[in-house]
């Protein structure tokens, strides 16, 4: 675990690393006379970021100091930092990464739609952070009903019959599903698109709105995904999440037949129907 004397170090490092990166003509200053060090002097940076010189410098030296995301926010627009490094900086100063606000991850790269359809007759799922389906393949068409866009997993959970039909199994996994959810909100919890999605589903669902009451919180696991699908029975699904390092606001959902269940054979059955000719 990084201690808090080696996070300041990169901390110092980092600001003065990013600050010689940048010249006076990039950010409107005057270039005029010699300078003995390449890119912004740090009162120069301070002025820019509206703080004061020696506050600056100790927060640049690494000192044990408060900082607030307001400052941490303008430091970061002074030195031209991407959305990237903003969120480095905040971890670095010790405070949780903001809310990258627009990371909804709605585009879908050839690549990532070539992987949907590579798991082939097994479900895939792509969804945003509030849970959203961007995109799917024909075997989650199939298992889940799915029928155009728009659709959240979230809700699915808790709204399709397919999924309430294994009583047992659901009443089981469900605190689970509510307390990975809230999670997930935590670092946005202003998020209104986090919002609509619970107020919702409050309404519709008296059995989340108890479980989401509970503030209960954990990270999503592999876990076992159950449904009474209306042509082939039980379907029992190893699911794993994967999130995408180049775009963190989608993750791939996929659906694995857990063994000895006869969910595989199911699946073959039912991707048969698929390609059999209306009768």
């Amino acid at each position: 675990m990084t201690t808090p004397g080696a996070r300041r170090d990169q901390l110092r490092e980092f600001l003065r690393d990013r600050r010689a990166r940048i010249t006076p003509d990039q950010v409107g200053l005057p270039t005029a006379g010699r300078r003995r060090t390449p890119g912004l002097r740090r009162e120069e940076l301070a002025l820019l970021a509206g703080v004061g010189v020696s506050w600056y410098t100790w927060l640049e030296q690494g000192r044990d100091i408060t900082v607030s995301t307001d400052v941490l926010d303008a430091i970061a627009a002074a030195l031209l930092l991407d959305d990237t490094e903003r969120a480095h900086l905040y971890v670095l100063s010790g405070l949780n990464p903001p809310c990258r606000g627009g990371d909804t991850g709605s585009d879908i790269t050839p690549e990532t739609r070539n992987l949907l359809d590579a798991w082939g007759t097994r479900p895939a799922v792509l969804r945003n952070r509030y849970w959203t389906v961007l995109a799917y393949n024909d075997a989650a068409r199939a298992v889940f009903g799915y029928d155009g866009p728009g659709h959240n997993c979230l809700n699915t959970y808790f709204t399709n019959p397919r999924y309430l039909a294994m009583t047992d199994h659901w009443q089981q996994a469900a605190p689970a599903v509510v307390a990975a959810y809230r999670a997930d909100t935590a670092p946005c919890p202003d998020d209104p698109g986090f919002d609509a999605i619970i107020t919702d589903l409050a309404h519709r669902s008296p059995e989340f709105a108890a479980l989401w009451s509970r503030h209960d919180v954990g990270t999503p696991t592999q876990a076992v995904n159950a449904l009474q699908h209306p042509e082939v029975g039980e379907l029992h699904f190893d699911t794993t999440t994967l999130t995408f390092a180049d775009r963190p606001g989608q993750h791939m959902v996929l659906y694995n037949p857990r063994p000895s269940t006869g969910t595989a054979e199911a699946l073959d059955h039912l991707h048969r129907l698929r390609l059999a000719p209306p009768a």
